[in-house]
């Protein structure tokens, strides 16, 4: 079956910058979204930027400017390029991927065990 590996989470001050990965393994059907959550503690999960079907990209609007998505077909794999991380940035960070399962009109949604982003001041 599918699943995400997910890297890149760490600590780092103020201003710097971190790339997360998620590489989906084991895909036998078409990826219809893939990208990447946040959660910080307490919080509600949110979306920080993803791929949808045709290539779009969704971008939250709190790291527009700073975020960057990228992907390499080939691997399955999803990056997001994080610049000027600041102290509202320290989350842990979820790959989601949407999957149409093979031969049928249904979508199954996974979750990466998440990466954790910690920036200091």
């Amino acid at each position: 079956q599918a699943q995400l590996v997910e890297s890149g989470g760490g600590l780092v001050h103020a201003g710097g910058s971190l790339r997360l990965s998620c590489a989906a393994s084991g895909v036998t059907g078409s990826i219809n979204a893939i990208g990447w959550y946040r959660q910080a503690p307490g919080k509600h999960r949110e979306l920080v930027a993803e791929f949808i079907s045709g290539g779009s990209t969704n971008y939250d609007d709190s790291v527009k400017g700073r975020c960057t998505i990228s992907r390499d077909s080939a691997k399955n794999t999803v990056y997001l390029q994080m610049n000027s991380l600041n102290n509202e940035d320290t989350d842990d960070n979820y790959c989601h991927v949407i999957l149409r399962v093979p031969l049928t009109d249904k979508d199954l949604e996974l979750w990466g065990q998440g990466t954790l982003v910690t920036v200091s001041s």
